[in-house]
């Protein structure tokens, strides 16, 4: 019975290794497989390519009279600027509408009395400081386009330009 107790069953000490090199091949294989794919999926597309001619008859298709820019121009603003001193900027907004749609929606006198209330808003919270650079400016156009493309369901305005801009 003590000799029985003593022997205990043997353990093979190549477990942890062979585990080890199993994972190993596994990965292995699952890698090699997801390379084939990525190789197999990729084989025979070409680059697209495009020439004049393609380029011609696409553009031919599309009608250019419709999405021709046209521009809106607005009734001059006069408007109290923010801060102190007190100053005010007489300025002259034109709108450059994408499409005939766009500048029919922007017609309406609904929408055009929306629009103007928009900018003088917007004139309103602006300070000497701001306009008086270059990029006050551009920021300007792009707070009259942003708000009044809010207005607009059909139509979008592409651009703003100010054909006179004055601030005493």
């Amino acid at each position: 019975m003590a000799e029985s107790q003593g022997q205990a069953p043997a353990k093979p000490k190549n477990s942890g290794m062979i585990l080890q090199i199993a994972f190993a091949v596994l990965n292995l294989a699952v890698m090699g497989g997801g390379a084939y794919m990525v190789y197999a999926s990729t084989m025979g597309w070409e680059s697209p390519s495009i020439s004049e001619e393609t380029a011609q008859r696409e553009l031919a298709s599309v009608e250019t009279t419709e999405m021709a820019p046209m521009v809106y121009t607005m009734d001059k603003f006069t408007v109290n600027l923010n801060g102190e001193p007190k100053r005010t900027i007489r300025l002259e907004v034109n709108l450059q509408m994408l499409g005939k749609d766009g500048f029919e929606e922007v017609m309406e006198p609904e929408n055009r009395a929306k629009a103007r209330d928009k900018i003088v808003r917007i004139l309103n919270e602006e300070g000497f400081n701001n306009l008086e650079s270059i990029q006050g400016k551009l920021f300007l156009k792009d707070k009259i386009a942003m708000e009044v493309n809010g207005i607009l369901h059909r139509g979008v305005v592409k651009d703003v330009f100010f054909s006179d801009f004055v601030v005493q």
